[in-house]
């Protein structure tokens, strides 16, 4: 892989020995994918920062980068966290597991990276031009960056995502080459989308049945920004789908031919995924927020409750930038009055909900729904609001 003679004095060691480790990284990646070369990068979000997710081998690894004294070279941006970072408590997080939290946001803070944690960096304020190369790692937010900006990144993970924002390099390979972003099977939806689960659960099934190729989607109308975020989640999730292509809706749809094969959705397909998904009846809490909900989602949901009170304990998962702006407003303390607690920095995926006693989840979002069971070994009961709730 040719290295420009900048990117050799990485490698040496002449910048430290946190940037050789970095450029390390990312050339054994390179190499692994036959990269030609290393391309600049605008900006990196990194995942893998929950201790719940990386316990004490990752939170030292971190350590022991910033105690390096290694700092990133573009924008960087961190993914949820374990807890909220501020009322941790209220949520009921464990104090180990908070005090160990607190170690990692400090070893990314101190490498600079910025602490707002959240899985929609792109709703505030970090969002990437078309075509413009960036290395983020958390799934949801790859296949929204790729498919709705039309910016370019692999789906890195938090090691590669951590390495690329230290050099502001990343291997050229995947996703950063045009014709490698080509469609390779269709979905003709012919059922009328409502909402973000079914937008969810659409890319569930596009997950599950096109497994880790590029999907292109025809037959849906229109699409708000947060029903393209949930479709992204739920393929990300149940295959690994990194981008997919909407018919007159995302910006390069027009770019490529529509594959041959086509695989038919109807509301059928749908219910059964949800079906599938759901394991239970009851539930210990009902958590909302995966990926975090916008201003007009907590807005609405606000709307709802106040109609409508809870007889669960609610969470609303967002980033702590929405949050702070409903704690402007007063109407984080209404919803509280309400059982509903507004949570910023985290969400029921990455808090550690087993050590809280919590055994069954009500949810509105298949990537949700997927990690609770496979990682949380929660029973879960997947709806929209009004029959969760």
């Amino acid at each position: 892989m040719y290295l420009t003679k900048e990117e050799e004095r990485m490698l040496n060691g002449e910048y430290g020995k946190g940037v050789e480790k970095a450029m390390r990284i990312l050339v054994t990646l390179g190499d692994i994918y036959n990269a030609e070369k290393m391309i600049p990068i605008s900006s990196a979000q990194i995942s893998g920062i929950s201790y719940k997710s990386i316990g004490d081998a990752g939170t030292e690894f971190l350590e022991d980068f910033a105690n390096s004294g290694v700092k990133v070279r573009v924008t960087a941006t961190m993914n949820p966290a374990g807890m909220d970072l501020e009322d941790w408590k209220k949520m009921g997080i464990p104090e180990d597991f908070a005090k160990n939290q607190l170690r990692i946001i400090n070893a990314l803070t101190k490498m600079g990276v910025i602490p707002i944690p959240s899985c929609t960096p792109y709703f505030h304020g970090f969002y990437p031009r078309f075509n413009e190369h960036v290395a983020w790692a958390e799934s949801s937010a790859v296949a929204f960056v790729n498919s709705v900006i039309g910016a370019r990144t692999n789906r890195e993970g938090g090691p590669s995502a951590l390495a690329a924002a230290i050099t502001g390099r990343t291997p050229y390979y995947g996703l950063h080459i045009k014709e490698n972003r080509a469609p390779k099977v269709a979905f003709k939806v012919n059922t009328n989308l409502v909402g973000i689960l079914d937008f969810s659960l659409l890319g569930y099934f596009i997950g599950l049945t096109a497994k880790k190729e590029i999907p292109f989607i025809y037959g849906v109308k229109e699409a708000s920004a947060e029903e393209l975020r949930s479709l992204g989640a739920g393929m990300a999730s149940s295959g690994g789908i990194p981008m997919f292509h909407m018919d007159n809706i995302t910006p390069e749809s027009k770019d490529f031919e529509v594959p041959g094969e086509v695989i038919e959705v109807e509301s059928k397909e749908l219910e059964d995924v949800r079906e599938k998904i759901t394991t239970s009846e009851d539930v210990d809490l009902v958590a909302l927020g995966c990926p975090h909900l916008t201003i007009k989602e907590i807005m609405n949901y606000y709307n709802f409750f106040k109609n409508h009170p809870p007889k669960h304990k609610v969470w609303l998962c967002t980033s702590r930038p929405v949050k702070e702006f409903f704690k402007n407003q007063g109407i984080v303390i209404e919803l509280e009055k309400l059982n509903v607690l507004v949570v910023a920095d985290t969400c029921m995926v990455v808090a550690p909900l087993e050590e809280m006693g919590i055994k069954s989840i009500g949810l509105d979002s298949t990537k949700a729904a997927h990690y609770s069971r496979n990682l949380s070994k929660l029973k879960v009961k997947l709806g929209k609001l009004e029959e969760i709730i």
